[in-house]
């Protein structure tokens, strides 16, 4: 499995196993997705103190704990939902994070991300919090989830650190961070900027992408693969990939966002071991710029 910096600074594997979905699996089959992941190269764990109500740190934590891989990953989770509010108060930062350590029975957090953002937010009051996590040890690194640049520019004026990771769904049938810049001057709905040139603003400023729900379409629809009713051109271009290229068609999907210059980090949801092995596959393959955007136009994204 290839390597990812994030932010430039922290490496990690260039695919992620998340954990928004193993809420109601059993201990056991969450353990065999962890030592799946580690046996496939992925050294980086993504859940939510929101996910199935925290169920989801707890049976990562069980889980790390049972097979003995603590040491071998990263773990990273999020705070600032709360049922009917977002929160980046001092207080709830701080909470949620003792929260979510003892839930995960970790010491400490690889990475906390701010997981959508809170309009009533106080950057001087998260930079605190932040700095407190830091000191005490409890927290190494921090970032985002779905936020726009000037929201980033405007915690980062205050924070001594630099924010790693910003958490953005990205798919080939969700693509909107890319299709602005290239329909650019063009009176098309594609070409509205709905996120502020977010892909180009951390590329600039060294952020890594981390891709949320990378074979979904819509926020809480189903995968698009093997959808040949509403993805019919897709699913025949991603046959024809995988065919040719002797993986599966999660991992040509997959291996799509990796093929981006931006070298995004891919956090895969599956919860099917079988499904993970062939979708850490990706790295091993090559795209090419050809590829690439037949696969786009197949997505029904036109070009201009």
């Amino acid at each position: 499995m290839k390597q990812r910096n994030l932010g430039g600074v922290l490496p990690a594997s260039e695919i992620s196993l998340g954990f928004w979905r193993v809420g109601g699996l059993e201990a056991s089959a969450v353990r065999e997705l962890v030592e799946t992941a580690v046996e496939a190269g992925i050294d980086f764990f993504d859940t939510a103190d929101i996910y199935a109500g925290g169920e989801s740190e707890t049976l990562l934590g069980g889980a790390l704990k049972a097979s003995g891989l603590r040491e071998q990953v990263l773990v990273q989770t999020k705070c600032g939902i709360r049922p009917g509010q977002y929160d980046f108060s001092k207080e709830h930062i701080l909470s949620s994070v003792e929260g979510s350590l003892k839930r995960l029975q970790l010491d400490y957090l690889g990475v906390l991300l701010l997981h959508r953002p809170d309009t009533l937010m106080e950057p001087e009051e998260v930079a605190e919090a932040f700095q407190i996590l830091h000191s005490q040890g409890k927290v190494r690194q921090f970032g985002v989830s779905n936020h726009k640049p000037q929201q980033i520019a405007l915690l980062q004026k205050y924070l001594p650190f630099k924010l790693l990771a910003n958490q953005l769904q990205f798919s080939l049938t969700n693509t909107s961070m890319i299709d602005a810049g290239i329909h650019a001057n063009m009176e098309l709905d594609k070409a509205l900027d709905r996120d502020g040139a977010i892909l180009d603003y951390c590329r600039l400023q060294d952020i890594t992408i981390q891709v949320w729900s990378p074979l979904r379409y819509g926020v809480f629809g189903g995968t698009f693969l093997d959808n040949y009713e509403v993805y019919p051109d897709l699913n025949e271009a991603l046959d024809e990939l995988a065919a040719q290229k002797g993986v599966s068609k999660a991992a040509v999907a997959v291996s799509w966002i990796l093929r981006h210059p931006a070298k995004m980090q891919v956090i895969a949801g599956t919860t099917n071991p079988q499904h993970l092995r062939e979708l850490c596959k990706a790295g091993d393959i090559s795209i090419s710029r050809e590829e690439w955007y037949g696969l786009y136009l197949a997505a029904g994204n036109p070009l201009p």
